[in-house]
């Protein structure tokens, strides 16, 4: 649980949880980063924690939830990435369910969570511990925006990286790279071995717009970006108005051609797929799929993959 601006833990008696359960993932080889580098397409998903500020009995229910949509993405042996306080909102801690509701036993390799820098130094060392003791498959370090929420206990995501790579030895950590920016500037990011990155995520992308993205390959390709990464795709329920404009302060959406599509009769997972589809062509088969409820996320994936 969050106290304020910062989640209280119990720095002490998380050490004593996690000293044995670490003891059964020392040495165990990354499946997340082998499927990263393997040839075979990969569709994870990214799911958000409960809010904070539920009621008690609203955030037992969303907890159930959220934990059998997590065993069942397990189960389909999916990837899954955790937010941390997604676009500014107060959230409940990911590791909470994965290392308490799901019980020690639970195999969390197909888990990344996320980890922005808008935390205590304290706190993202015991988080990094606890992913890396339970074996989860990875961290996405990002800076995190600092125009909301609690400031960064340092400038950039490359310095958090640095400062957790020798306290978490073997556990693969990420960057975040828009396309939408310059793409020589975030090129020149993933190639800066200061950068610490093992692999990268980016800005959610659409089949409505692909200039970024192909700007972003030719140069990747053309100063020789060998690390692998994970593309994000948003799938888009309704084309409600007021929703996409919500939406557009946090990404870029494609409002006017969304609402043709929906009106002309394809569903959520068709207009998904068309994008999936999109950078399939440009030879990305390596996507994440974001704004999915944990609850039907198998039966979501499964359908937009029907489409590809």
């Amino acid at each position: 649980m969050e106290t304020g601006r910062e989640r209280s833990v119990d720095l002490g008696s998380e050490t004593e949880r996690t000293r044995g359960i670490s003891d059964r993932f020392q040495g165990r080889p990354s499946v997340f980063m082998d499927e990263l580098y393997d040839s075979q397409p990969v569709m994870a998903v990214e799911l958000r924690p409960p809010p904070a500020d539920l009621t008690p009995d609203a955030s037992v229910d969303a907890w159930i939830r959220l934990e059998h949509g997590v065993l069942r993405l397990l189960e389909d042996r999916r990837f899954i990435l955790f937010t941390d306080d997604a676009v500014g909102d107060r959230e409940e801690e990911s590791l909470r369910v994965l290392t308490t509701s799901l019980g020690a036993d639970a195999d969390l390799t197909r888990v990344i969570p996320f980890l922005t820098c808008k935390h205590t130094l304290e706190y993202c060392g015991l988080f990094a511990r606890r992913a890396q003791a339970h074996g989860l498959g990875g961290m996405t370090v990002t800076g995190g925006d600092v125009q909301v929420g609690p400031p960064r206990c340092l400038p950039r995501s490359r310095d958090l990286r640095a400062h957790l790579r020798p306290r978490v030895p073997g556990l693969p950590m990420g960057a975040w790279v828009n396309p939408f920016r310059d793409a020589a500037e975030q090129v020149g990011l993933l190639l800066n071995e200061g950068h610490g990155a093992d692999y990268f995520l980016t800005q959610v992308i659409s089949h409505h717009d692909m200039a970024p993205v192909d700007r972003f390959l030719e140069e990747a390709e053309r100063r020789g970006v060998t690390m692998p990464g994970l593309f994000g795709v948003f799938f888009y329920r309704s084309a409600n108005p007021a929703t996409l404009q919500r939406l557009a302060r946090f990404l870029p959406v494609p409002a006017r051609e969304l609402i043709r599509e929906f009106e002309s009769g394809a569903s959520a997972e068709e207009i998904c797929a068309r994008t999936v589809r999109a950078l399939a062509e440009r030879g990305i088969r390596k996507v994440y799929v974001s704004n999915l409820a944990a609850e039907d996320a198998v039966g979501r994936l499964r359908t937009v993959e029907s489409f590809l």
